[in-house]
Protein backbone atom coordinates (compact mmCIF):
# COMPACT_ATOMS: atom_id res chain seq x y z
CA UNK A 1 0.00 0.00 0.00
CA UNK A 2 1.33 3.55 -0.79
CA UNK A 3 0.13 6.98 -0.70
CA UNK A 4 -1.28 7.93 -4.16
CA UNK A 5 -3.51 11.05 -3.48
CA UNK A 6 -3.70 13.56 -0.70
CA UNK A 7 -6.11 16.42 -0.79
CA UNK A 8 -5.71 19.97 0.66
CA UNK A 9 -9.26 21.63 1.02
CA UNK A 10 -9.69 25.22 -0.78
CA UNK A 11 -12.32 28.04 -1.11
CA UNK A 12 -11.87 28.63 -4.73
CA UNK A 13 -10.36 26.22 -7.43
CA UNK A 14 -9.21 28.10 -10.04
CA UNK A 15 -7.23 30.56 -7.47
CA UNK A 16 -5.82 27.11 -5.95
CA UNK A 17 -4.79 25.75 -8.86
CA UNK A 18 -2.82 29.08 -10.12
CA UNK A 19 -1.32 29.49 -6.64
CA UNK A 20 -0.43 26.08 -6.27
CA UNK A 21 1.38 26.26 -10.10
CA UNK A 22 2.47 29.78 -10.65
CA UNK A 23 3.18 30.39 -7.34
CA UNK A 24 4.31 27.17 -5.62
CA UNK A 25 5.63 25.54 -8.82
CA UNK A 26 3.57 22.59 -8.81
CA UNK A 27 2.40 21.46 -12.07
CA UNK A 28 -1.10 20.60 -12.91
CA UNK A 29 -2.06 16.73 -13.78
CA UNK A 30 -5.72 16.28 -13.69
CA UNK A 31 -8.42 18.89 -14.65
CA UNK A 32 -11.85 17.36 -14.86
CA UNK A 33 -15.20 18.95 -14.46
CA UNK A 34 -17.06 17.55 -12.00
CA UNK A 35 -20.59 19.28 -12.06
CA UNK A 36 -20.45 22.56 -10.35
CA UNK A 37 -16.48 21.81 -9.01
CA UNK A 38 -13.52 20.19 -10.64
CA UNK A 39 -11.18 17.26 -9.83
CA UNK A 40 -8.05 18.80 -10.00
CA UNK A 41 -4.61 17.50 -8.92
CA UNK A 42 -0.78 18.88 -9.43
CA UNK A 43 2.29 16.98 -8.44
CA UNK A 44 5.76 17.82 -7.73
CA UNK A 45 7.39 18.44 -10.83
CA UNK A 46 10.44 16.74 -9.11
CA UNK A 47 8.14 13.73 -9.01
CA UNK A 48 5.50 14.12 -12.09
CA UNK A 49 4.21 10.36 -11.19
CA UNK A 50 4.05 10.25 -7.70
CA UNK A 51 1.75 11.79 -4.79
CA UNK A 52 -1.31 14.02 -6.27
CA UNK A 53 -2.10 16.60 -4.63
CA UNK A 54 -6.29 16.93 -4.90
CA UNK A 55 -7.40 21.21 -4.84
CA UNK A 56 -10.57 19.69 -3.43
CA UNK A 57 -13.77 21.97 -2.58
CA UNK A 58 -14.14 23.02 0.59
CA UNK A 59 -18.20 23.25 0.17
CA UNK A 60 -19.26 21.69 3.15
CA UNK A 61 -20.09 23.57 6.03
CA UNK A 62 -18.09 21.47 8.24
CA UNK A 63 -14.71 21.56 6.12
CA UNK A 64 -14.94 25.45 6.32
CA UNK A 65 -15.36 25.33 10.04
CA UNK A 66 -12.91 23.09 10.59
CA UNK A 67 -10.19 25.26 8.18
CA UNK A 68 -11.08 28.62 10.01
CA UNK A 69 -10.35 26.66 13.32
CA UNK A 70 -6.75 25.34 11.95
CA UNK A 71 -6.02 29.34 10.68
CA UNK A 72 -7.10 30.73 13.57
CA UNK A 73 -5.10 28.64 15.87
CA UNK A 74 -2.13 28.71 13.67
CA UNK A 75 -1.85 24.91 12.65
CA UNK A 76 -0.99 24.23 9.06
CA UNK A 77 -3.19 21.84 6.93
CA UNK A 78 -0.11 20.40 5.51
CA UNK A 79 3.12 20.15 4.84
CA UNK A 80 5.90 20.58 1.50
CA UNK A 81 9.66 19.59 2.02
CA UNK A 82 12.04 21.51 0.10
CA UNK A 83 15.50 21.72 -0.08
CA UNK A 84 16.09 25.46 1.63
CA UNK A 85 13.59 27.26 3.70
CA UNK A 86 15.36 30.03 4.13
CA UNK A 87 15.73 30.44 -0.05
CA UNK A 88 12.36 28.86 -0.80
CA UNK A 89 11.07 31.57 1.56
CA UNK A 90 12.95 34.75 -0.14
CA UNK A 91 11.87 33.34 -3.58
CA UNK A 92 7.93 32.93 -2.42
CA UNK A 93 8.20 36.30 -0.19
CA UNK A 94 9.27 38.16 -3.53
CA UNK A 95 6.50 37.10 -5.00
CA UNK A 96 4.13 38.36 -1.97
CA UNK A 97 3.15 35.14 -0.50
CA UNK A 98 2.21 36.00 3.16
CA UNK A 99 3.84 34.03 6.20
CA UNK A 100 2.65 33.52 9.19
CA UNK A 101 6.10 31.69 10.12
CA UNK A 102 9.04 32.94 9.28
CA UNK A 103 11.76 30.31 8.91
CA UNK A 104 12.40 29.09 12.37
CA UNK A 105 15.58 26.00 12.99
CA UNK A 106 13.58 23.25 14.98
CA UNK A 107 15.68 20.43 16.33
CA UNK A 108 16.95 18.83 13.07
CA UNK A 109 14.29 20.98 11.18
CA UNK A 110 14.18 24.63 9.89
CA UNK A 111 9.92 25.44 9.00
CA UNK A 112 8.35 28.11 7.67
CA UNK A 113 4.17 28.69 7.59
CA UNK A 114 2.41 30.46 4.83
CA UNK A 115 -0.87 31.12 3.37
CA UNK A 116 -1.87 29.55 1.00
CA UNK A 117 -4.86 32.13 0.03
CA UNK A 118 -6.99 29.39 -0.42
CA UNK A 119 -8.33 29.28 3.23
CA UNK A 120 -5.13 27.26 4.55
CA UNK A 121 -1.83 27.52 6.15
CA UNK A 122 0.30 25.38 4.57
CA UNK A 123 4.19 24.70 6.30
CA UNK A 124 7.38 24.45 4.54
CA UNK A 125 9.98 22.37 5.73
CA UNK A 126 13.10 21.29 5.28
CA UNK A 127 15.11 18.07 7.07
CA UNK A 128 18.71 18.56 8.08
CA UNK A 129 20.75 16.26 6.58
CA UNK A 130 21.88 14.85 10.02
CA UNK A 131 18.59 13.48 10.39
Amino acid sequence: MKIGLTSVLVDDQERALRFYTEVLGFLAKNDVPMGEHRWITVVSPDEPDGVELVLEPDAHPAARRFKEALVADGIPWTAFTVEDVEAEHARLAAQGVRFTQQPAAMGSVVTAVLDDTCGNLIQILQVSADS
